[in-house]
Protein backbone atom coordinates (compact mmCIF):
# COMPACT_ATOMS: atom_id res chain seq x y z
CA UNK A 1 0.00 0.00 0.00
CA UNK A 2 1.62 3.22 -0.87
CA UNK A 3 0.75 6.75 0.76
CA UNK A 4 -1.62 8.99 -0.71
CA UNK A 5 -1.49 12.63 -1.41
CA UNK A 6 -4.45 15.19 -2.04
CA UNK A 7 -4.98 16.56 -5.11
CA UNK A 8 -6.25 19.96 -6.08
CA UNK A 9 -8.19 19.13 -9.30
CA UNK A 10 -11.25 16.59 -10.63
CA UNK A 11 -10.12 16.87 -14.21
CA UNK A 12 -6.59 15.82 -13.32
CA UNK A 13 -8.07 12.20 -12.00
CA UNK A 14 -11.19 11.97 -15.18
CA UNK A 15 -9.13 10.77 -18.35
CA UNK A 16 -10.66 7.80 -19.10
CA UNK A 17 -13.97 8.47 -16.73
CA UNK A 18 -17.13 8.28 -18.13
CA UNK A 19 -19.74 8.67 -15.53
CA UNK A 20 -19.25 9.96 -12.60
CA UNK A 21 -21.59 8.74 -9.04
CA UNK A 22 -21.17 11.59 -7.03
CA UNK A 23 -22.36 12.09 -3.28
CA UNK A 24 -24.24 15.00 -2.55
CA UNK A 25 -24.56 16.26 1.23
CA UNK A 26 -20.78 16.82 2.25
CA UNK A 27 -19.70 16.91 -1.36
CA UNK A 28 -21.94 19.73 -3.24
CA UNK A 29 -23.68 20.99 -0.07
CA UNK A 30 -23.85 20.72 3.46
CA UNK A 31 -27.41 21.57 4.05
CA UNK A 32 -27.27 25.02 4.28
CA UNK A 33 -25.56 25.87 1.37
CA UNK A 34 -24.06 24.13 -2.03
CA UNK A 35 -20.44 24.92 -2.74
CA UNK A 36 -19.46 26.75 -5.89
CA UNK A 37 -16.49 25.03 -7.08
CA UNK A 38 -18.42 20.99 -6.27
CA UNK A 39 -21.44 22.71 -8.87
CA UNK A 40 -18.63 24.16 -11.25
CA UNK A 41 -16.26 20.68 -11.36
CA UNK A 42 -19.64 18.69 -11.97
CA UNK A 43 -21.00 21.15 -14.47
CA UNK A 44 -17.86 21.03 -16.56
CA UNK A 45 -17.31 17.36 -16.70
CA UNK A 46 -20.75 16.69 -17.81
CA UNK A 47 -19.54 19.55 -20.98
CA UNK A 48 -16.81 17.53 -21.54
CA UNK A 49 -19.11 14.59 -22.81
CA UNK A 50 -19.41 12.82 -19.30
CA UNK A 51 -22.31 11.68 -17.23
CA UNK A 52 -22.76 13.01 -13.52
CA UNK A 53 -25.60 10.49 -11.22
CA UNK A 54 -25.87 11.86 -7.91
CA UNK A 55 -26.42 9.03 -5.54
CA UNK A 56 -27.56 9.99 -2.19
CA UNK A 57 -28.70 8.41 0.91
CA UNK A 58 -31.55 10.93 1.27
CA UNK A 59 -34.76 9.09 2.44
CA UNK A 60 -36.76 11.06 -0.20
CA UNK A 61 -37.51 10.59 -3.71
CA UNK A 62 -35.65 12.00 -5.95
CA UNK A 63 -38.36 15.24 -7.40
CA UNK A 64 -38.00 15.89 -3.74
CA UNK A 65 -33.64 15.94 -3.84
CA UNK A 66 -34.10 18.11 -6.95
CA UNK A 67 -36.41 20.82 -5.68
CA UNK A 68 -33.55 20.89 -2.11
CA UNK A 69 -31.04 21.14 -4.73
CA UNK A 70 -32.14 23.86 -6.73
CA UNK A 71 -33.42 26.10 -3.37
CA UNK A 72 -29.77 25.96 -2.28
CA UNK A 73 -28.68 27.15 -6.31
CA UNK A 74 -27.68 23.38 -7.81
CA UNK A 75 -28.72 23.96 -11.25
CA UNK A 76 -30.32 21.10 -13.05
CA UNK A 77 -27.84 20.78 -15.46
CA UNK A 78 -25.36 20.02 -13.16
CA UNK A 79 -26.11 16.26 -13.11
CA UNK A 80 -28.06 13.94 -15.00
CA UNK A 81 -30.29 12.08 -12.61
CA UNK A 82 -30.61 11.55 -9.09
CA UNK A 83 -30.91 8.13 -7.42
CA UNK A 84 -31.79 8.16 -3.58
CA UNK A 85 -32.32 5.45 -1.18
CA UNK A 86 -35.93 7.14 -1.02
CA UNK A 87 -36.71 5.51 -3.95
CA UNK A 88 -35.76 2.14 -3.07
CA UNK A 89 -37.47 2.33 0.38
CA UNK A 90 -40.77 3.55 -1.72
CA UNK A 91 -40.22 0.21 -4.02
CA UNK A 92 -40.10 -1.68 -0.74
CA UNK A 93 -43.01 -0.03 0.98
CA UNK A 94 -45.02 -0.45 -2.88
CA UNK A 95 -44.61 -4.21 -2.24
CA UNK A 96 -46.46 -4.49 0.87
CA UNK A 97 -49.20 -2.27 0.06
CA UNK A 98 -51.45 -4.61 2.40
CA UNK A 99 -49.15 -4.52 5.60
CA UNK A 100 -48.78 -1.47 7.87
CA UNK A 101 -46.18 0.38 9.08
CA UNK A 102 -44.34 2.31 12.45
CA UNK A 103 -42.68 5.33 10.91
CA UNK A 104 -39.57 6.73 12.90
CA UNK A 105 -39.10 9.94 11.41
CA UNK A 106 -39.43 13.84 11.12
CA UNK A 107 -42.65 15.31 9.43
CA UNK A 108 -40.44 16.57 6.45
CA UNK A 109 -39.75 13.76 5.22
CA UNK A 110 -43.44 12.91 4.34
CA UNK A 111 -42.45 13.41 0.68
CA UNK A 112 -41.21 9.65 0.88
CA UNK A 113 -45.03 8.27 1.12
CA UNK A 114 -46.31 10.55 -1.53
CA UNK A 115 -48.66 9.16 -3.97
CA UNK A 116 -48.50 5.29 -2.21
CA UNK A 117 -51.70 3.74 -0.77
CA UNK A 118 -48.94 3.10 2.87
CA UNK A 119 -50.83 2.05 6.19
CA UNK A 120 -49.48 3.37 9.10
CA UNK A 121 -49.95 1.62 12.41
CA UNK A 122 -48.37 2.08 16.55
CA UNK A 123 -45.55 0.31 17.22
CA UNK A 124 -47.73 -2.70 18.76
CA UNK A 125 -49.72 -3.15 15.76
CA UNK A 126 -47.19 -2.20 13.04
CA UNK A 127 -45.99 -4.69 10.86
CA UNK A 128 -42.85 -3.67 9.96
CA UNK A 129 -40.39 -0.03 10.90
CA UNK A 130 -39.72 2.22 8.34
CA UNK A 131 -36.88 4.74 9.56
CA UNK A 132 -35.99 7.82 7.57
CA UNK A 133 -34.18 9.46 10.57
CA UNK A 134 -34.61 10.76 14.16
CA UNK A 135 -37.82 12.34 15.25
CA UNK A 136 -35.86 15.39 16.12
CA UNK A 137 -32.46 15.03 14.74
CA UNK A 138 -31.16 18.45 16.28
CA UNK A 139 -31.33 16.79 19.61
CA UNK A 140 -31.94 13.01 19.71
CA UNK A 141 -29.47 10.22 18.97
CA UNK A 142 -30.10 6.61 19.01
CA UNK A 143 -29.65 5.90 22.48
CA UNK A 144 -33.18 7.71 22.52
CA UNK A 145 -34.66 5.02 21.21
CA UNK A 146 -33.13 1.81 22.96
CA UNK A 147 -36.63 1.35 24.54
CA UNK A 148 -38.35 1.23 21.43
CA UNK A 149 -36.18 -0.87 19.68
CA UNK A 150 -35.98 -3.68 22.45
CA UNK A 151 -40.27 -3.41 21.74
CA UNK A 152 -39.49 -4.13 17.92
CA UNK A 153 -37.51 -6.66 18.93
CA UNK A 154 -39.79 -8.27 21.40
CA UNK A 155 -42.14 -8.56 18.19
CA UNK A 156 -39.63 -9.49 15.48
CA UNK A 157 -40.21 -6.01 13.46
CA UNK A 158 -38.26 -5.68 10.12
CA UNK A 159 -36.87 -2.21 10.29
CA UNK A 160 -36.27 -0.75 6.90
CA UNK A 161 -33.65 1.87 6.77
CA UNK A 162 -33.85 4.70 5.04
CA UNK A 163 -31.02 6.19 5.00
CA UNK A 164 -28.05 4.56 6.18
CA UNK A 165 -25.66 7.59 7.14
CA UNK A 166 -24.89 7.59 11.05
CA UNK A 167 -23.98 11.17 10.67
CA UNK A 168 -24.08 13.90 8.05
CA UNK A 169 -22.87 17.83 8.30
CA UNK A 170 -25.80 20.44 8.70
CA UNK A 171 -23.69 23.64 8.68
CA UNK A 172 -21.13 23.70 11.07
CA UNK A 173 -22.91 20.21 13.11
CA UNK A 174 -22.75 16.60 12.64
CA UNK A 175 -26.35 15.38 12.88
CA UNK A 176 -27.59 11.86 13.40
CA UNK A 177 -29.10 9.83 10.81
CA UNK A 178 -31.73 7.27 10.57
CA UNK A 179 -28.66 4.44 10.00
CA UNK A 180 -27.58 4.87 13.31
CA UNK A 181 -30.52 3.92 14.71
CA UNK A 182 -30.76 1.14 12.43
CA UNK A 183 -27.11 0.02 13.55
CA UNK A 184 -28.83 0.24 17.57
CA UNK A 185 -31.53 -2.07 15.99
CA UNK A 186 -29.21 -4.57 14.36
CA UNK A 187 -26.76 -4.82 17.55
CA UNK A 188 -29.81 -5.57 19.37
CA UNK A 189 -30.59 -8.36 17.00
CA UNK A 190 -33.00 -6.95 15.05
CA UNK A 191 -33.36 -7.58 11.08
CA UNK A 192 -32.38 -4.39 9.17
CA UNK A 193 -33.24 -3.79 5.47
CA UNK A 194 -30.88 -1.08 4.42
CA UNK A 195 -31.67 1.04 1.12
CA UNK A 196 -28.83 3.51 0.04
CA UNK A 197 -25.05 3.49 -0.29
CA UNK A 198 -23.14 1.16 1.12
CA UNK A 199 -25.88 -1.29 -0.34
CA UNK A 200 -25.65 -2.26 -3.94
CA UNK A 201 -28.90 -2.30 -5.22
CA UNK A 202 -28.67 1.99 -4.86
CA UNK A 203 -25.48 1.65 -7.23
CA UNK A 204 -27.25 -0.96 -9.95
CA UNK A 205 -30.07 1.72 -10.39
CA UNK A 206 -27.25 4.60 -10.26
CA UNK A 207 -25.66 2.38 -13.11
CA UNK A 208 -29.07 1.84 -15.44
CA UNK A 209 -29.69 5.76 -15.15
CA UNK A 210 -26.09 5.91 -16.64
CA UNK A 211 -27.04 3.71 -19.44
CA UNK A 212 -30.32 5.37 -20.08
CA UNK A 213 -28.14 8.69 -20.18
CA UNK A 214 -25.36 7.28 -22.39
CA UNK A 215 -27.25 4.55 -24.49
CA UNK A 216 -24.23 1.64 -23.22
CA UNK A 217 -23.07 -0.53 -20.36
CA UNK A 218 -20.46 2.03 -18.83
CA UNK A 219 -17.27 -0.48 -17.65
CA UNK A 220 -16.88 0.02 -13.54
CA UNK A 221 -13.56 0.72 -14.42
CA UNK A 222 -14.69 3.91 -16.30
CA UNK A 223 -16.99 4.94 -13.40
CA UNK A 224 -15.21 7.22 -10.58
CA UNK A 225 -17.35 7.92 -7.27
CA UNK A 226 -16.98 10.68 -5.67
CA UNK A 227 -17.91 11.07 -1.78
CA UNK A 228 -16.89 12.36 2.44
CA UNK A 229 -17.81 9.27 4.32
CA UNK A 230 -15.96 5.89 4.40
CA UNK A 231 -18.29 4.12 5.92
CA UNK A 232 -20.97 4.32 2.87
CA UNK A 233 -19.33 6.58 0.30
CA UNK A 234 -15.52 4.70 -0.13
CA UNK A 235 -17.05 1.06 1.23
CA UNK A 236 -20.21 1.13 -1.64
CA UNK A 237 -17.37 2.01 -3.73
CA UNK A 238 -15.11 -0.61 -3.17
CA UNK A 239 -17.78 -3.43 -3.23
CA UNK A 240 -18.87 -2.39 -6.16
CA UNK A 241 -15.47 -2.69 -7.77
CA UNK A 242 -14.77 1.35 -9.01
CA UNK A 243 -12.71 3.58 -8.07
CA UNK A 244 -13.33 6.42 -4.98
CA UNK A 245 -12.17 10.60 -4.63
CA UNK A 246 -12.45 10.68 -0.73
CA UNK A 247 -13.50 14.68 -0.28
CA UNK A 248 -11.99 15.43 3.51
CA UNK A 249 -14.39 18.56 4.02
CA UNK A 250 -16.96 16.61 5.18
CA UNK A 251 -17.72 14.29 8.21
CA UNK A 252 -13.99 13.49 8.57
CA UNK A 253 -13.05 16.79 8.38
CA UNK A 254 -11.19 16.87 11.87
CA UNK A 255 -9.42 13.90 10.95
CA UNK A 256 -7.70 15.58 8.22
CA UNK A 257 -6.57 19.04 10.14
CA UNK A 258 -2.93 20.08 8.72
CA UNK A 259 -2.30 16.73 6.83
CA UNK A 260 -0.79 16.77 3.65
CA UNK A 261 -0.12 13.07 3.25
CA UNK A 262 -1.22 10.03 4.51
CA UNK A 263 1.36 7.66 5.14
CA UNK A 264 1.06 3.88 4.08
CA UNK A 265 -0.01 2.38 7.85
CA UNK A 266 -2.60 5.83 8.27
CA UNK A 267 -4.23 5.16 5.43
CA UNK A 268 -4.75 1.80 6.19
CA UNK A 269 -6.26 2.43 9.81
CA UNK A 270 -8.54 4.99 8.29
CA UNK A 271 -9.54 3.59 5.08
CA UNK A 272 -8.85 -0.29 5.13
CA UNK A 273 -9.49 -0.12 0.97
CA UNK A 274 -7.35 3.25 -0.10
CA UNK A 275 -9.37 5.62 -2.47
CA UNK A 276 -8.28 6.75 -5.51
CA UNK A 277 -7.34 10.21 -3.89
CA UNK A 278 -7.91 12.51 -1.53
CA UNK A 279 -9.34 16.50 -2.28
CA UNK A 280 -9.93 18.86 0.64
CA UNK A 281 -13.03 20.19 -1.55
CA UNK A 282 -14.19 19.49 -4.90
CA UNK A 283 -12.76 21.59 -7.61
CA UNK A 284 -12.76 21.12 -11.66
Amino acid sequence: MTTLRFVERLRDLVAGVDVVLSDIWGVVHNGLESFPEAREALHTFRANGGAVIMITNAPRPADSVQRQLRKLGVADDVYDSIVSSGDLTRNFITGRLGQSMYWIGPERDNSIYRGLDAKFAPLDQADYIVCTGPFDDEAESAEDYREMMQQALSRKLTLVCANPDIIVERGDRLIYCAGAIAELYRELGGDVVFYGKPHRPIYDQAMALAKTKRGIDTPLNRVLAIGDSVRTDLAGAHAYGIDCLFVTRGIHAGEFEGIERMEAAAVKELFGHPPKALMRELKW
